[in-house]
């Protein structure tokens, strides 16, 4: 007797085709739009336009925000025009908000399209198994410490924690990590004081954003040193009791 796939079978193999194509696509999208179009130059006129709206200016740059993480934007430009915009305290708020929920819908669009695929191919192996389920099991200080660094890419973190099972409660709360280098750079925005100037703000010259900016590249440091101890003992550790 010869077995037909389900439908719900076949249904799930079209969602993963679709979900496959669609993630090749948001890629090839971005790289385009960055070799063809002037990245940073959009983000500067984006923020322009965001500083002109009155009372509609933080919702607008939070979308913007968010959806520029969730496209691989690098976030430094528009994290600095925070700065410019509303200043150290508000700038600080708005721009951990924005980067939050874009950390977020990065997180889960790397969980529900991905995760999937990735938990099927290690099934077999029972290491890589162990290795994933010990760092879900220390996913807030995982996710915190890796926020804390500037070496891991933020915009990849987000889709690279979706597909391990590190869980969404520990991954939002992990994002206070992002704290110190926001008001870092949203601080630096604000000595910056104009839209034209950020692209130079990451360079500075005052004294207090020089000792600021030294500040967060020893904490990020320090950050980098432990979350690679740490994640290399969860590892062992899960290797042993598989061994």
């Amino acid at each position: 007797m010869t077995n037909y796939p389900t439908k719900s079978r076949v249904s799930r193999k079209i969602q993963r085709v679709f979900g496959y194509f669609l993630a090749v696509a948001l890629v090839t999208s971005v790289l385009i739009a960055a070799k063809y179009f002037n990245i940073q130059e959009l983000i500067r006129s984006a923020l322009a336009w965001i500083d002109n709206l009155g009372t509609w200016k933080p919702i607008a740059f939070i979308v913007i925000y968010n959806l520029a993480t969730v496209l691989f934007v690098p976030g430094a430009i528009a994290t600095i025009g925070g700065g410019v915009i509303f200043g150290v305290i508000w700038g600080s708020v708005y721009v951990f908000i924005a980067a939050t929920l874009g950390a977020t819908s990065a997180f889960l669009v790397g969980r529900y399209l991905c995760r999937g695929w990735v938990a099927k191919q290690i099934e077999g192996h029972a290491k890589f198994k162990a290795i994933d389920e010990a760092i879900a099991r220390e996913g807030f200080k995982i996710v915190f410490l890796t926020r804390l660094s500037p070496i891991f890419p933020f915009n990849l973190l987000n889709y690279l924690f979706g597909i391990t099972q590190v869980s969404l409660k520990d991954y939002f709360l992990g994002s206070i990590g992002m704290i110190p280098g926001t008001i870092m750079y949203v601080y630096l925005g604000s000595l910056a004081g104009d839209i034209a100037m950020i692209s130079t703000a990451t360079h500075p010259t005052n004294y207090q954003a020089v000792v600021a900016q030294w500040a967060i590249r020893v904490v990020g440091f320090v950050a980098t040193v432990l979350v690679t101890i740490y994640v290399t003992q969860i590892a062992k550790k899960a290797l042993k009791t598989k061994i």
